[in-house]
């Protein structure tokens, strides 16, 4: 009896139990029983698994989180880890698994491949979209109209009240969920990862605005934007803390222009809910697709989208390389905000 396993690493994101759906439905009709693993890579070590067919994943395409649950876990750091999912992966049979995740995620299937311990299909799961070798990554659509959702909503009440508001977002080392949501969102000031930024650009481009009849202004951060905040900020990129960075940029600006400002991060909100339809029917397409690859016996691959078509690439092409944002992306987000900062 074929097998395929299935398990889902890293941080959760909208569109997870879509890809698993997708990979049941498709699984079946090629004549694969579909092992759902439990909480990532440490399911494969504690061998906690289920088996999974339409009954199972009925009714779970517009719920967000996974039903597989999930976990950060490495193996590769511990070799009795890595010897558990080589006895694990034999012993249920499987002759092939699918693997959705991130960088890391992903790169730890590589490695599995490489070794021959596992035969490995990847799917692309990036909240900030940085995963090379494809156009976008499931979760990030949703990531973006959510955030783009809460711009509007601070937008309102920023103008009313005649503050700055600094709104957080997610994107550790690339700035798309900033600059999408920014230029949807229409901040005012839009800071990203792939550039420094210095804290006195950002508050007089503030004070033009002021001084041009604008009582208020939206800026836009990643967290994990690299801002140069003497006195403020010092940290090298290397020591950069995570979560930190908006309430740090909230305090420059209102301490260098006197203007009462605010800062929303909203973290977690942007992985949690239903995926968009986008999202919805990336993670089918995707799911599908990994099936064909399994069949097709196309191991050691990651499925993509690249110009509107279901493709695939290298794994170990994909997490070699962080995706930052295009530049034309950036031009013209500097088009609509304050003074190019």
């Amino acid at each position: 009896m074929k097998k395929i396993g299935i398990l889902t690493g890293g941080a959760d994101c909208p569109g997870l139990n879509a890809v698993i759906r997708a990979v049941v439905y498709k699984g079946m009709q090629e004549g694969y029983v579909i092992t759902g693993i439990k909480n990532g890579w440490q399911g494969l070590i504690d061998n906690d698994t289920r088996v999974l067919d339409t009954r199972a994943v009925s009714g779970i395409l517009d719920r967000g989180g996974t039903i597989l649950g999930t976990s950060r876990l490495d193996p590769l750091v511990n070799p009795e880890h890595v010897e558990k999912i080589a006895e694990n992966y034999k012993r249920n049979g499987m002759d092939a698994l699918i693997a959705v995740g991130g960088e890391v995620t992903l790169g730890i299937a590589s490695e599995l491949h490489k070794k021959g311990i596992i035969k490995v299909v990847g799917i692309p799961k990036s909240i900030d979209n940085a995963l090379s070798g494809t156009d976008y990554a499931f979760g990030f659509d949703t990531a973006v109209q959510v955030a783009t959702e809460l711009i509007d909503r601070l937008h309102t009440t920023a103008e009313a009240n005649h503050r700055i508001m600094v709104i957080e977002v997610m994107g550790q080392f690339t700035g798309w969920i900033a600059v999408e949501a920014g230029v949807a969102g229409g901040a005012d000031i839009i800071i990203v990862p792939e550039f420094k930024t210095d804290i006195m650009k950002v508050c007089e481009a503030i004070k033009n605005r002021h001084r041009r009849g604008k009582s208020f202004s939206i800026v836009v951060v990643s967290e994990g934007a690299q801002v140069e905040m003497p006195g403020v900020y010092q940290e090298g990129p290397e020591k950069r803390r995570f979560g930190s960075i908006g309430e740090r940029l909230a305090k420059a600006i209102e301490d260098n222009t006197g203007y009462e400002t605010r800062v929303s991060l909203l973290g977690y909100i942007q992985r949690g809910g239903a995926p968009t339809a986008f999202d919805r029917i990336l993670a089918t397409r995707f799911g599908v697709k990994s099936v064909e690859l399994v069949v097709q016996g196309k191991f050691g691959k990651m499925v993509s989208y690249q110009n509107n078509r279901i493709k695939y690439c290298d794994i170990e092409e994909a997490v070699t390389q962080r995706k930052k944002v295009d530049a034309d992306l950036i031009a013209i987000s500097k088009v609509f905000t304050a003074d190019q900062v």
